[in-house]
């Protein structure tokens, strides 16, 4: 998992309230075996017409927001159905971050164990911050737990296991192999001779 200190971007404004995984991915695309290749289909049911052509009212369609990887979000992001495949979709499409007013449980850890960073904020700093230019950067300091934007800095709280993780870049697997040595011992001293 690649590691997340600080980051600075530009944002797109998604104000919605509500935004449960099947709107995130539609669970006709679930099929994969992969992480990679749910970006096209992010949001599909906005982000597309009938003909599949783009929608151009929906704003991730917009020019100026083409190479945000700061999603701006309303209350109650990633409600719904338990799939991993919003946050790979998330990624996939080129966000780092998902700055929303509360998350589910399982969106968050969803999203977290896969690197990508969820945080809340209040309205307040949301509006702020969905009201900034397109082509304006904020920056994301996760060992500071802060998020910039010119003079504004607003803090924002994570499990500090979650936070270590996503800085050092470790999933699940990264974990395990921080103990690579003690599990090569154990199997040497507990694995029979004819199985090696």
């Amino acid at each position: 998992m690649e590691a997340f200190t600080v980051y600075t971007g530009t944002t797109v404004p998604f104000m919605n309230d509500n935004v449960d995984t099947d709107q995130i991915i539609p669970k006709s695309y679930l099929k994969r075996v992969d992480k990679k290749g749910f970006g096209e289909f992010l949001f599909d049911d906005w982000r597309y017409l009938e003909d599949r052509s783009p929608n151009p009212e929906f704003v991730l369609n917009f020019p100026q927001y083409a190479k945000a990887a700061i999603l701006i979000s309303g209350d109650n992001f990633g409600s719904g159905s338990s799939r991993e495949h919003a946050a790979w979709a998330l990624m996939d499409y080129g966000f780092k971050a998902v700055i929303a007013g509360s998350f589910s449980d399982i969106f968050y850890m969803n999203a977290t164990k896969n690197g990508l960073l969820p945080i809340s904020l209040p309205k307040t700093a949301r509006d702020q911050l969905a009201a900034l230019p397109a082509d304006a950067e904020i920056t994301i300091d996760l060992p500071a737990q802060e998020v910039r934007s010119g003079a504004n800095v607003w803090p924002f709280d994570i499990d500090a296991n979650w936070k270590n993780k996503l800085v050092n870049g470790l999933d699940e697997i990264g974990i395990t192999l921080q103990e690579e040595e003690l599990i090569t011992a154990y199997e040497e001293e507990r694995v029979p001779v004819y199985w090696r």
